[in-house]
């Protein structure tokens, strides 16, 4: 009986760290690495990252990690508003001497993306920044702890793109069926 409260209790805890956690995210404040506890700088990130748009993401190593022969792995990961994120994802950078930059382009209804820098010194020990969450940049929409905000959010979601291609399509149907109903009328009318 004690075995079966263990693991029950143990099963109860796992299910409501996520809970937990996220409601220790403040919704729409970007987390970025304090610059003296990481060997970059952040040169260039598009913030907020926006649906369907390209984002950036430019950082630069320091010289120290640079001559010591250190090596760099830029992982993100693109969480959305219904609460699920993607798998984790390496980036094949461009890399310029010092300089590191990766982009992607994230999907409808993104929250945010997460990002962290995994470096690998010259003798193989790996050391990841941050340690233990992500650096994030939150969406010009997103939702977090039960509310919406960004600047293309509403109270009660994101803001409709502009008009896609299925008001389009409805349109030019509707416009099409007009004009077959006028010739229709004008060659009865002529008879």
């Amino acid at each position: 009986m004690a075995k079966k409260a263990i693991v029950l209790l143990i099963i109860i805890s796992t299910l409501m760290m996520p809970t937990g956690y996220a409601a220790e995210i403040e919704g729409g404040e970007d987390v970025n690495p304090e610059s003296d506890d990481v060997p970059f700088t952040i040169t260039y990130r598009d913030t907020p990252s926006v649906d369907k748009d390209e984002w950036k993401l430019a950082i630069e190593m320091n010289e120290d990690a640079h001559n010591n022969g250190t090596t760099f792995e830029i992982i993100t990961q693109i969480c959305l508003n219904d609460g699920v994120c993607e798998p984790p994802v390496i980036m094949d950078a461009e890399m310029d001497g010092r300089l590191h930059t990766v982009s992607l382009t994230p999907p409808n209804e993104h929250s945010y993306v997460n990002w962290r820098i995994k470096a690998t010194d010259s003798e193989g020990n790996k050391t990841n920044y941050p340690q233990g969450d992500w650096y994030k940049t939150w969406s010009s929409c997103w939702y977090n702890d039960g509310q919406w905000g960004g600047s293309d959010s509403t109270s009660d979601g994101c803001e409709e793109e502009t008009p896609g291609f299925g008001i389009i399509a409805t349109t030019s149907a509707i416009a099409i069926a007009a004009i077959s109903i006028s010739r229709k009328r004008i060659s009865n009318n002529s008879k």
